[in-house]
Parts: structure tokens; sequence; C-alpha cells
């Protein structure tokens, strides 16, 4: 890959983080000042940034608490901000559930509470059952995360299985006003669905999470299924939600059309593909090749130079004992279908983590399955392994750009000039 086309798709990714930047983001949709208190509340991967870009144009006086991935954290004044475990839950997750529960506790109709919301949230939001604890939501989390399941499949079982989500965070919180600002990560940008809806309730309930349970093949504890089974929500008519409202503020639509300006703006004709591509990342990855394949090779159904644009959330089945996430997964399925071609592609996560290690993601191109081998490393058995990212970092190719204080999912470029 060039320096040019790097530095191309880089700027791509740039413009599609900046997008969701949280101070442009808020800025439209703040809410009429109440008569009452004015309470943050908050969580996600991005939650901590919002917090900060709310005090900004807000002001004072504000009160509340937020909870982020452990080194996502920024400076705010009078939010609080907690930090915990991401994917994983853990102690701190557990009190930052009581935290926010608290914080809305004994508020009345004059009050105001704003929800700061983004992708993330789910796993920073531990709050077991009754008779439960956090060995069992960890144990949970982790059966999910392993399963290849999507993300809408995982938080129908998630919604089931807490006092916080599914609604019930506001529901904790009349009869104040509850107003709910989003940055979706999720196919669709379903604002129940993001980080498990807390404040936003929806209609599914046991049918749809053990259906899910079954279609994916998630191996729970007989005590915990029995749970899930037996428990309901808070419905969306349910009238503690009448007076509350709710407003995706980001999305990855918005982030691609971003990036899609800048590369017309330079030339290259974007194709956005999809916001809300799901699937195993591999399988992607192979479909993505043979697409690019056809154009790079025959000029069809695009003609170059064009770059494929494409968001959503790849899922990966773990079967392998390797490091990686689902982008890096995606882009060393998709290296070894491009092989010997004029393709370079930059796949990451836009909160700027890809799975448990410090990248968002990775770059490749037609030569990447090529110099993998020429360093004693079979693609194949690697992929095989789930150990995309010691692909990547073999080849000197990882994309790490930090927490960008933002999440609006996955972002993925395929260029061919």
């Amino acid at each position: 890959m060039t320096d040019a086309d790097r530095r191309f798709l880089t700027t791509l990714f740039e413009a599609a983080v900046a997008s969701a930047d949280p101070v442009r983001a808020l800025a439209p949709h703040m809410p009429a000042r109440p008569g009452g208190r004015t309470v943050v509340i908050g969580a996600g991967k991005g939650a901590a940034q919002l917090a900060a870009a709310f005090e900004t144009h807000w002001g004072s006086p504000v009160e509340g608490v937020v909870v982020t991935r452990y080194g996502y954290a920024c400076a705010t004044h009078n939010i609080r901000v907690i930090e915990a475990a991401h994917p994983v839950p853990d102690e701190n997750g557990l009190a930052a559930a009581r935290a926010l529960l608290d914080a809305v506790a004994d508020l009345t109709a004059e009050d105001l509470v704003v929800a700061l919301v983004t992708g993330g949230g789910s796993a920073l939001l531990p709050a077991p059952p009754e008779g439960f604890g956090l060995a069992d939501e960890q144990a949970l989390n982790a059966a999910l995360l392993a399963s290849g399941a999507p993300i809408s499949a995982m938080n129908a079982i998630r919604k089931q299985f807490s006092r916080i989500k599914g609604g019930r965070l506001a529901a904790a919180a009349y009869p104040a006003r509850v107003v709910t600002l989003i940055v979706s990560d999720v196919p669709g940008d379903d604002p129940a669905q993001v980080a498990s809806g807390p404040t936003v309730p929806d209609a599914s309930g046991p049918r749809e999470a053990l259906a899910a349970i079954e279609a994916h093949g998630i191996a729970l504890p007989d005590r915990v299924r029995a749970h899930i089974a037996e428990t309901m929500p808070p419905a969306p008519d349910d009238p503690r939600f009448a007076a509350n409202s709710t407003t995706v503020i980001a999305s990855a639509a918005q982030a691609l059309d971003a990036a899609a300006r800048v590369a017309e703006a330079q030339g290259v004709t974007p194709a956005i593909l999809s916001d809300a591509i799901e699937g195993e990342a591999r399988e992607v990855g192979k479909v993505m090749a043979a697409l690019a394949r056809e154009v790079a090779t025959r000029d069809r159904p695009l003609t170059r130079p064009v770059v494929l644009l494409s968001g959503g959330e790849t899922t990966v089945t773990l079967k392998g004992q390797g490091k990686g996430g689902r982008n890096s997964e995606f882009l060393l399925s998709l290296a070894r279908g491009i092989e010997g071609l004029a393709v370079s592609a930059l796949a990451a996560d836009t909160d700027g983590i890809d799975g448990s290690e410090d990248n968002a993601g990775a770059f490749a191109d037609g030569t990447s399955a090529a110099r993998l081998r020429a360093a004693g490393l079979d693609p194949a058995a690697l992929l095989a392994d789930n150990d995309a990212w010691s692909a990547f970092h073999a080849l000197g190719d990882l994309f790490t750009p930090g927490p960008t204080g933002t999440n609006v999912n996955d972002f993925r470029a395929i260029l061919m000039r």
C-alpha cells in the first residue's frame, strides 16, 4: 500500500469520526431548561466526552454521573465520570449502575434527566436481577460475546437480565422528564438497541430473548435462562414514559456520508454499500473481496477510481485462541481474497478499539497475504485461530488512533484506483 493510499483511507476514517464529534452533534439538540434540577446520566464509550460537551453548551447548574470504559474518561466540571470494564463487566460497573439509579431517585415532575447514551453501555452497566450477582452477569456477557450473535440478539437477552436496561432506568426517574440523546452504534439505529436501551423501552420480551438463545446455541445456566423466560421489561406505552423524548444525534449513516464527501473532493468516487452490515466478519470479508475483485479486474459494477464504504457491526464466533477483533478478522479474510490485486483497505471501530487490544483495526492490501507467508506465517491458520491481531502486528499494519471519544460502529473503506 502506498503512503498516499494509507493517508487517504485514514482521512476518510477521521472524517467519519469527526461527524460524530460530541460538541458538534449535541449543539442542535439541547433541551429546554426545566423549572427544577438538571440531572445528566449516561453510559458508553463516548459518554464522558458527551458529558463534557453537554457542560460546554449548558453551563450550570447541572449534576449527574456517567460511566465509560477504562482509559476513555475526560475532564468534566460537575458531572462525575466513572470508568469500568468493557466488554466483560466488573465491580466498577456495578458501582456505576447503582450511581445512575441513585442519581435519578426522588426526582419530581419539575426536574429534567438528560441521558447521554453511546455504544458499549450494555457491558458498562451491569445490574443483575435480585438473587443474582456480578459473576452471573459476567458469565452471560462472555457467552454472548463468544456466540457470534448479532448485537440485536445479544441486547434482547441482556434486557431480560437487568434492573437498569430495557427502559428501567427511565422508569426509575419518573415523574421527571427524560430526554435521551444517542450516538448510535447499532445497525438500523434503533434507539432501544443502543446500550440495551436503559432509558428507551421496546416491545421485545422473553419470546425474542429465548429465540435468540436457541438460534445461536448460547449455553446459559438453568437459573439464568429461567429468569430470562419469566421477566418482562416495561412496555413502550407505560405511562411513565409519556413525557420522554429520544433523539439519535449521530450515526453510522452520517459518518459514511461525511467520508464520502471527503473522497469525492479528492477525485475518488464513493460508493456507500450500507451502514447496517452484519454477519460473521470473515464471511463479510469474503463477499467484500469478491466485489473488490470484480471492480479491480473488470471495472464493474463500478468504475475506478472508487472507494467502497460500509458500516454496521460484524461478529466473530470464537473458535480459536488468538487475539483480534471483528475489524481485523474482516480484513484478514479480505486480504486472502484480494491477493495480487491493486486494492487497499482500512477497517476500524470508530471508538478507537477493536477487540481487546489497543488498535482500532488495521490496513490490508493485495500484498498482505504474501507478506505474511514471507514472514513464515500462514494467513489461513491465523484466521482459523481468530488471530488477526497477530497477523497485522507482524506486518506493521495495525491502525491505532487511540480512543476517539465517540462510537458509531465499524468503518470500512476499500479503495481501487
